[in-house]
């Protein structure tokens, strides 16, 4: 065949984002072919969703590969893990030096690297690809993560920015991140301050509802803050369920069952900044209330046991929930904060050059996380792309002031309400920690001196230079070796 007549990519995994990944490509001009191991949904999907567009199906490898054109772009939406493995298995002997092979699922950044590794002596090029959006933006634009092979990366480029969502200035939502597992650690971290934002939502919704407002009056106020800086489209699905009712009139939120689950990459988040000693608490605490909530049995018994403490009358109802929206505001900043700070983090210990202000316009639209503020990020890593801390930026330090105290006062109430909010309170505790220049970390250091000789170092010494202390006379000179855990 003509190369010219053949496809320009081909897709293989027709689950949900597979197929409108497929038909995005097919809107925007570009021949794609369709493939999956269950080789009757090729067939299903042509005579459906695919109907009457210049998609190709293909029930092997083999005819697949044969109508691609040089290099070969074939991309993998399949099941994070060993499926990604066997899928290689299969491909690697049908395909030749500068073809390219390109992961669009949530993969674990090493799982990238190493595959990398593998494929490099064939000459295959590998990208890992992070995707955000769901089902809608994977039809009409997502927010694209590309890192890995960089060689690779002309030969996909037209074809991603094409696809993919436009942010601030009409941009795409997609540029190349970096080599090796880059492109999957940023979407690992963007999961995971998604799980923040949720959390902080959650929490948003458990205090309005605690002050007697309806459903519907709870979706007016997210329909509210939805124009103003906490503009996003989770604040905006939030407002769309809260309003929903079923064929019964009912309201389809209050029938759900309150535990939570979670894919993974909120733990992957979790771990990483562990290893990073990274303090993202407040994407670590909304990963233990899904964790928490899904007690359901043990909770509801606790309850009979503990009761239920007695709401805390505001004496002024409105005030309260205009505070509860800036509380919500300030900790979102804080979660964003912290992702920020494991991505540096990231890059250091990995030798990544990550152009922040960058992944923040990719953020800005198409991806679950996409926010108005994600614009004021952008500018600030723009304006100084060596940028710290985003605390320590003047549109953040303007913001979290002017919102601190409702932040301090929403919190009290929950409190004193005994309505658990663990990720506003723990967004307030860091930032607390953040801004006291000396804190009580000095009692830890003594006493792992105490029972530990593990040494300490002293404000009237300079930086690295280690003491210990014969605390109790009969202990010796000899300490346990310096290391950071």
């Amino acid at each position: 065949m003509d190369d010219s007549k053949k496809a320009d990519i081909a897709v293989i995994g027709l689950a949900v984002m597979g197929q409108n990944l497929i038909l995005n490509m097919n809107d925007h001009g570009f021949k794609v072919i369709a493939f999956n191991r269950t080789t009757a949904k090729v067939d299903e999907f042509l005579e459906g969703p695919a109907k009457g567009t210049d998609v190709i199906g293909a029930h092997t490898i083999e005819e697949m590969i044969s109508q691609l054109k040089s290099p070969r772009r074939v991309m993998l939406m399949v099941k994070a893990g060993q499926p990604v493995d066997e899928t290689i298995d299969k491909l690697i002997d049908h395909l030749e030096p500068g073809d390219i092979i390109i992961d669009g699922g949530n993969t674990l950044f090493t799982d990238t690297e190493r595959r990398i590794a593998r494929l490099k002596p064939a000459g295959i090029l590998y990208i890992g690809t992070g995707i955000s959006g769901g089902e809608e933006g994977a039809r009409n634009g997502p927010a694209i993560m590309p890192g890995g092979d960089e060689k690779a990366w002309a030969a996909v480029s037209e074809i991603f920015q094409s696809i993919a969502a436009r942010g601030i200035n009409d941009q795409p939502c997609c540029d190349w991140i970096g080599s090796g597992g880059v492109g999957n650690y940023v979407k690992t971290v963007h999961n995971g301050i998604e799980y923040g934002d949720m959390q902080l939502i959650s929490e948003a919704y458990a205090l309005l509802k605690s002050l007697g407002l309806t459903n519907a009056e709870m979706s007016q106020k997210f329909n509210d803050w939805n124009n103003g800086p906490l503009d996003s489209y989770l604040i905006q699905i939030t407002a769309e369920i809260l309003g929903y009712k079923d064929k019964d009139g009912e309201y389809v939120v209050d029938k759900i069952l309150d535990s939570a689950g979670q894919k993974g990459t909120g733990k992957w988040t979790v771990i990483s900044a562990s290893d990073l000693a990274q303090p993202i608490s407040v994407i670590a605490e909304a990963l233990f209330a899904r964790f928490t909530s899904s007690f359901t049995e043990e909770r509801q018994e606790a309850q009979k046991i503990y009761g239920t403490r007695q709401i805390a009358s505001p004496s002024d109802k409105e005030f309260l929930i205009d505070n509860i929206g800036k509380a919500l505001y300030a900790s979102k900043i804080i979660s964003y904060t912290q992702g920020y700070m494991l991505l540096k983090a990231a890059a250091q210990e990995y030798n990544w050059q990550i152009n922040y202000a960058r992944v923040a316009g990719i953020w800005t639209g198409g991806c679950i996380i996409r926010s108005r503020f994600l614009g004021d990020i952008q500018h600030a890593y723009a304006k100084n792309p060596d940028l710290e801390n985003l605390l320590l930026d003047d549109f953040f330090v303007n913001a979290v002031k002017e919102n601190e105290q409702a932040w301090r006062s929403s919190v009290s109430y929950a409190v004193n309400s005994g309505i658990a909010v663990p990720g506003l309170s723990s967004a307030l505790s860091f930032f607390d920690s953040y801004r006291t220049d000396r804190l009580p970390a000095n009692l830890i250091q003594a006493q792992r001196d105490y029972f530990g000789a593990h040494t300490y170092e002293r404000i009237d010494k300079p930086r690295s230079q280690y003491f210990h202390t014969n605390w109790t006379g009969e202990g010796g000179i000899t300490t346990s070796s310096s290391y950071n855990a």
